[in-house]
């Protein structure tokens, strides 16, 4: 089957073979972590595609244990930041240190020089410590006195954040919001699901050492067939029509949202949205995106990009109320 110049069934076989290591990470997370497909299927997509992802739930939902799980499932550096109010910029970029002996200052560096940083508890920490993620996480590259320093890839920033703790933590902006490909929520496991969790901390199983499964170089080659992936510009007008409805929802039979939306989604959306898509259709062994894919990943590109009114939040309504709305009218191709 071809598409234009494309073999969509060259495509597809090669990336069989290519995406086999999706299945491999999400064994060996199950061999600790119980239920949360869904979280760590949402790792793997900002795993594929170098976006950051915002985990949002209430404690004890193996957040901070599924990104570890993840990091110990690949070949790559590794290093875990507990956001507190006392933390500093040097702190996680690093610092120049004055050497007596040779007179001269050094770059001693921070643990933002991993291939995968867990920013535990990111709204725990004041306005400039969070911005001092911003350089690294949109440029992929540190400025340390007069030197800019590249940060070796894959780089990837995740981060925690708790919903409904207020005292002693800051929210974070809209911009570096937007800077996060997805924010992920959270839920509560089923009952059989909690049993076995049970089960797992009383023998000591959650304690097991995960193997590597995948290098950090079968990654950046899956990045680079993710980006083969083919998309139509019926998909590609679907994606804008979803997000202009965000900014302008009366132009787009949407009337009724016309007070509940105060921003609508920037151009990141878009970007994201259809980056995101490549790598689900990736994930599901398919070398071309169809709508369903967009629709599967849509809520958590878009859930923090858009604002509500107070008209919105007298009424309780969400942002995934709206996304909601906008799915079920934005016409799908």
């Amino acid at each position: 089957m071809m598409q234009g110049s494309i073999d969509i069934e060259a495509l597809n076989q090669q990336i069989q073979i290519e995406s086999a290591f999706v299945d491999k990470i999400k064994e060996a997370s199950a061999e600790i972590i119980v239920g949360q497909d869904y979280m760590i299927e949402r790792l793997l997509l900002g795993l594929l595609t170098k976006g950051h992802v915002l985990l949002e739930g209430l404690p004890g939902l193996a957040k901070t244990l599924a990104i570890k799980t993840l990091a110990s499932s690949i070949q790559a550096d590794f290093q875990r930041i507990q956001f507190t109010p006392d933390l500093l910029p040097a702190d996680i970029i690093g610092t120049m240190i004055f050497n007596p002996s040779k007179n001269e200052f050094n770059v001693r560096k921070g643990p933002i020089f991993s291939n995968f940083i867990l920013a535990d508890e990111i709204n725990r920490a004041p306005a400039k410590v969070q911005s001092a993620l911003l350089e690294a996480m949109a440029e992929k590259q540190v400025t340390i006195g007069k030197e800019t320093y590249k940060l070796q890839e894959p780089f990837l920033v995740l981060a925690t954040q708790n919903p409904i703790e207020q005292e002693g933590t800051y929210n974070l902006p809209e911009a570096q919001m937007d800077r996060f490909m997805l924010k992920v929520d959270i839920g509560y496991p089923t009952k059989e699901e909690e049993k076995l969790i049970m089960d797992r901390v009383i023998d000591g199983t959650t304690n097991k050492k995960i193997e590597p499964v995948v290098t950090t170089k079968e990654i950046l080659r899956a990045r680079e067939m993710v980006n083969k992936v083919y998309m139509d510009d019926n998909i590609k007008n679907y994606i804008l029509d979803i997000v202009f409805a965000t900014r302008n929802p009366a132009e787009n039979g949407l009337d009724k949202l016309k007070n509940l939306l105060n921003y609508g989604a920037s151009p990141r959306a878009s970007i994201n949205m259809a980056m995101a898509s490549k790598a689900y259709a990736f994930m599901n062994r398919r070398g071309y995106v169809i709508p369903d894919d967009v629709r599967n990943i849509c809520k958590d590109i878009l859930r923090h990009r858009i604002g509500l009114s107070y008209e919105a939040e007298a009424e309780n309504i969400t942002q995934e109320d709206l996304i909601n709305e906008i799915l079920n009218t934005v016409q799908v191709p």
